[in-house]
């Protein structure tokens, strides 16, 4: 088998277990429009200006670099180059850091009047930042000035590996030793989920020439650490970790919560991608058989990564039924089908907390139809 990269074919899931694609293109076609265009109690998207726009995480009432990145790949993905430009727009105007230590990074938590509520970046933001831009070059071409989509993704690539070079001021966002992604720049340890190998194979390709080997590197080693970070049994990863895969054990981000979601996500779109790692598909089948068999019925609970359930209910339950029918992408095992089903059966949540499990449902229908491409 041989991933998408390489053969331009993209599975729709959804397709090969029943769904016509009519059903399947109206579900995904109600899903943008509902967090883009619908009532004030369900989108996330916000237009400003005639050429700018947010994305509200609405459990926090603000824009946060994850979300803003988050829409600006489901954007380049669906073709829609205008929403794109005013998310984009409103990153670089509100969110991006002129001067101090991180200079050219981007505030991870803005207001929705553009008043940053911190002076820090999140990595996860940039890696995505980075990716939706480049394939906004590969699909609509380079514009002048902040559309100069390329240009703006290797200056951010450029940032992340060599911040902290030379006597500037500030810290790269991998580490150069391990070429694992940090957590925060001033951290020493991990998230498993910003971890996105297939991400970092293209960036090898399409970042400043001097850094494409590193890139190279970053998704090798990447692909090592989610194999020591993820059990062995359950196939759960925790929310941090240290370099060595082992959890982080520091306020509780040692359990499989929030984070530690995507990571089956990752796992499934990388595995579409360049299907480089067949123990991704061993790690998606117990990821599937955890929830499927071994907590059936208690799919909406907290976990440690060994198994163990702990009385406490999941802050964002949909999130978790979507990334484990992503993880279907990688999967061999007999629970594809019952995860996708059920998947496809789980509305869009409602609510405050309804920002990070909507992405994260968002992502799934995409992949599962075969609409989350590469653009090269």
């Amino acid at each position: 088998m041989r991933g998408a990269f390489y053969t331009g074919e993209y599975r729709n899931i959804f397709k090969e277990f029943g769904y016509s694609e009519k059903e399947i293109e109206q579900k995904l076609d109600d899903v943008y429009k509902t967090i883009f265009y619908g009532s004030d109690d369900e989108r996330l998207y916000h237009q400003v200006s005639n050429d700018m726009a947010y994305f509200e995480d609405t459990g926090n009432n603000d824009a946060r670099t994850e979300g803003m990145s988050y829409a600006m790949m489901m954007c380049v993905q669906r073709n829609w180059k205008k929403e794109f430009d005013c998310l984009w727009k409103w990153a670089k105007t509100y969110m991006w850091m002129e001067d101090g230590e991180n200079a050219g990074y981007f505030a991870w938590s803005v207001a929705p009047d553009g008043t940053k509520n911190a002076d820090g970046p999140a990595p996860d933001g940039e890696e995505y930042f980075a990716m939706a831009l480049f394939f906004a070059w590969k699909r609509w071409g380079d514009g002048e000035g902040i559309f100069e989509y390329s240009k703006e993704a290797r200056e951010i690539l450029r940032e992340c590996v060599h911040k902290g070079e030379n006597g500037r001021p500030g810290r790269s966002m991998w580490d150069p030793d391990n070429k694992l992604i940090r957590f925060v720049p001033s951290c020493d340890f991990t998230d498993p989920s910003y971890h996105m190998p297939h991400f970092y194979e293209l960036f090898a390709l399409w970042a400043d020439e001097e850094d494409r080997e590193f890139w190279k590197e970053a998704a090798k080693c990447s692909r090592e650490y989610l194999q020591k970070s993820c059990h062995p049994v359950t196939g759960l990863a925790p929310e941090y970790a240290h370099y060595d895969g082992s959890p982080f054990m520091k306020d509780n981000r040692e359990r499989y919560y929030s984070d530690s979601y995507r990571v089956a996500a990752n796992i499934g779109l990388d595995f579409e991608w360049f299907c480089k790692d067949d123990w991704q598909s061993t790690c998606a089948d117990n990821i599937q058989k955890f929830f499927c068999e071994t907590v059936k019925g208690k799919i909406d609970m907290v976990y440690e990564i060994d198994g163990t359930i702990i009385d406490e209910k999941a802050l964002h339950p949909v999130a978790i039924i979507a990334t484990n029918a992503q993880a279907s992408l990688a999967s061999s095992g007999k629970y594809k089908k019952e995860c996708v089903d059920l998947f496809w059966n789980t509305p869009l949540r409602t609510g405050d907390r309804r920002y990070y499990d909507n992405c994260l449902y968002l992502f799934a229908i995409l992949a599962l139809s075969g609409n989350y491409r590469i653009w090269n």
